[in-house]
Parts: structure tokens; C-alpha cells; sequence
């Protein structure tokens, strides 16, 4: 029988919603506190889910809290993270895990003193469609991966989000917010980076909020950090494979991710879900959408207002680092993978800023396949 661990949550924004209806699906998470710097924000989610309902420093010295969830906003990110480890307990953040590299060492030794895990989302890349295109590249049937592409291009963030101000700002921007999920399934598929370079800009110097029902529609909104940022990657393994994050682009026809092996192609999917189409071609060009495996992290459980109902398994991450404590494994959203993928999207960067290729500082194994057999130990039966 797993031990059962105390969460709590730091930060009742958007996606705490996420955590507290998902978490409790996992046999091995109870959530049981929410705290804010906004009091009213988080006694209405703890109404909302039967939680307590804390400030900061009352969940940080909660005897019934072994892990902390930190969905503070990035820029406080890490000095959140450092509070949860000093303060005793296992750390998990939201993306991006910190905003520096330096940081991110000091946390890994403030942890490793105190015997404490560290991770960190996304954990998307755990999603059955996502470990399936794994298994199907360790299985050689698209050959080894020689190059790729991968595309997260949108309008941007101030046409539904209330208060997007922050995406807009350093620490946001598309590849800060959304470049995680493509970089860490890239680290997952294909394996660690070993430098990059990039041009990067903006299409606007300002961007006006539009979203319906906002206190703040017709605010103007300074860009302080790029929204169109095309990068190339290599590999340690030798691949290699651009990217393209952009805030600036209506409309598009790229796949999320295509990888291009000696035997064949994939297209995987939006890593930013647990779900989605898989494609594989073979050496002749003909294209088959891949049946997909009975993997419980790809089950559809999750309903939007006007759409079909998909796969979210948010708090899987959490689950598989909190379970290492028993078996001893490396965390599959460990501080090591969430460390270098910081390392890689800082990198382009500052590539960006200086026309230069930019070798990385850290490097990371690939995290562990997540098969269905050891995906549903996770879960309730």
C-alpha cells in the first residue's frame, strides 16, 4: 500500500482549479490545504473543494503537509520553492520551474541537504499519446531520430486571459509559458540538449487586452520580452530539430511536433495535452494515425464548456515524484529534467540577444517511459 502524502497548494489562481479536481485521483496525494497572499482567493477555493483554507506561513508550517505545490507566478517561482524546502517540505512547481540556472543549483542543494524532492512541471509528457510515440521511437520502428521541427504559434494571451500583463513580461513570453511543454517532451523522445541558438523579436511593442469581461479590456500592455523566437537545437544524441514559439500568428499548418527518423516520421501531438492524434509514416511517405494504446494517462476525463472531453492528468508528475521516495527511481519531473529545460529556453534566449550558438551548463537523463502497467499504479483503482 503507497503511503498517502499531505499536499498543499501555494497560489489560488487559475490553474489551482487543475490541481484540486485532478490530485485526488491519484492514490498516493490528499490535498488538504490552499494558501494565498490573497486570502479571499484561496478560502474560495478551499469552499470550492473542502480544503483548509491557510496564509502562506500557516501552510508552510502545517504539521500535515508533506509536499507543496507552488502556483505562485513565475518571477516568484523560486523564492516560493526555497521557502517550501527550508521550511522542511517536498517542493513541486508549476512551469517554469525557476527563471535562472543559478537558481535552480541552489535549490538542488538546498534539497539534497535536506533530503528533500524537487520537481517540477510539465508533466503532459507522461499523457499516453506522448508515451506511446515513446515507445514507438525505443522500439527503432521510425529508425533513430536525425531532425525535426516543432511549432507553438498562436495570437497571444490578451484576448482570453483577464490579467495577461505577466506573459508579456521577462519570465513570460512563448517560450517561458508554453516552450516547456514542447522542450520537455522533446527531452523525453529524442534526449538531452546540447546547444542552441535562436533569433528572436516581437511584432508589437504593445498589445491591447480584449477579453470579454475583463476589468482591464482596452488596457495597453508593454512588451517586455520576445513573442517570436525561431531557435535550432542540437542534441547530445546528435539530432537536431527547430523550434518556433511565437505570440504573433493568426492563423498556421504546422503539427505541434514532426520527427524525422532513418525509417520514418512521427507527428506527435500538442504536448501542452495528455491526449491527442498520433501519426506515424513510413520510408514511403504514406501517413496512418496509430491506434491508441490502452495507457490510463490518455483516458478522456476532463470536459470544456465547447469541446469534445480530453485527457488531463495534472498532478501525475506530483504523483510519480512523491512515489520515488518509496521506490528510490529518479522522479520523471525531477529537478534534473526541469533544470534543463530552464537551461535550454534561457539559452536560445540569450542567443537571441547575441547572434551566438550557446553550449548548455547542464544536462539530464531522459526521463524513464511511464508504460500503462506502471501508469496505473499511480492511480485509484
Amino acid at each position: 500500500m503507497s503511503k498517502v502524502y499531505g499536499v498543499g497548494i501555494m497560489g489560488a489562481g487559475n490553474i489551482s482549479t487543475a490541481y484540486l479536481k485532478l490530485a485526488p485521483l491519484f492514490r498516493n496525494l490528499d490535498v488538504r490545504a490552499i494558501a494565498d497572499i490573497m486570502p479571499e482567493a484561496a478560502k474560495r477555493q478551499a469552499d470550492a473543494f473542502h480544503v483548509q483554507a491557510q496564509t502562506p506561513d500557516e501552510l508552510l508550517k502545517n504539521s500535515e503537509i508533506d509536499v507543496i505545490v507552488n502556483l505562485t507566478v513565475p518571477a516568484a517561482h523560486y523564492s516560493v520553492s526555497k521557502n517550501i524546502v527550508s521550511a522542511g517540505k517536498h517542493a513541486y512547481s508549476e512551469k517554469p520551474f525557476v527563471l535562472s540556472v543559478e537558481d535552480g543549483k541552489q535549490l538542488k542543494k538546498l534539497a539534497d541537504e535536506r533530503g528533500l524532492k524537487v520537481g517540477s512541471a510539465p508533466d503532459t509528457f507522461l499523457g499516453g499519446v506522448h508515451q506511446q510515440a515513446r515507445q514507438i521511437i525505443d522500439s527503432g520502428k521510425v529508425g533513430r531520430i536525425a531532425s525535426g521541427t516543432t511549432h507553438v504559434l498562436s495570437r497571444g494571451m490578451e484576448h482570453w486571459h483577464p490579467n495577461p500583463d505577466f506573459f508579456f513580461q521577462p519570465g513570460g513570453g512563448p517560450i517561458l509559458d508554453l516552450g516547456p511543454y514542447y522542450i520537455t517532451d522533446l527531452i523525453s523522445l529524442v534526449g538531452p540538449i546540447k546547444r542552441v541558438t535562436a533569433f528572436t523579436g516581437s511584432a508589437n511593442a504593445e498589445r491591447t487586452i480584449t477579453t470579454p469581461d475583463s476589468p482591464l479590456r482596452g488596457t495597453r500592455i508593454k512588451v517586455g520580452t520576445p513573442t517570436t523566437i525561431h531557435a535550432v537545437l542540437e542534441f547530445h544524441n546528435g539530432a537536431i530539430i527547430t523550434l518556433g514559439a511565437s505570440w504573433d500568428v493568426f492563423s498556421h499548418g504546422h503539427h505541434n511536433i514532426e520527427l524525422y527518423g532513418t525509417e520514418g516520421s512521427l507527428y506527435v501531438p500538442d504536448p501542452n495535452f495528455f491526449s491527442g492524434d498520433l501519426i506515424i509514416a513510413d520510408k514511403e511517405g504514406v501517413k496512418e494515425t496509430v491506434a491508441p494504446w490502452d495507457h490510463p494517462l490518455g483516458k478522456p476525463n476532463w470536459e470544456r464548456p465547447n469541446g469534445p472531453t480530453f485527457a488531463n492528468y495534472r498532478a501525475a508528475g506530483l504523483a510519480d515524484m512523491m512515489a520515488t521516495i518509496e521506490t528510490g527511481k529518479q522522479a520523471r519531473c525531477g529537478l534534473d529534467v526541469a533544470l534543463h529545460a530552464v537551461d535550454v529556453m534561457l539559452s536560445i534566449l540569450e542567443a537571441g540577444e547575441t547572434g551566438k550558438v550557446v553550449t548548455l551548463s547542464t544536462y539530464c537523463e531522459r526521463p524513464a517511459a511511464l508504460g500503462p502497467d506502471e501508469a496505473r499504479l499511480l492511480l485509484k483503482a
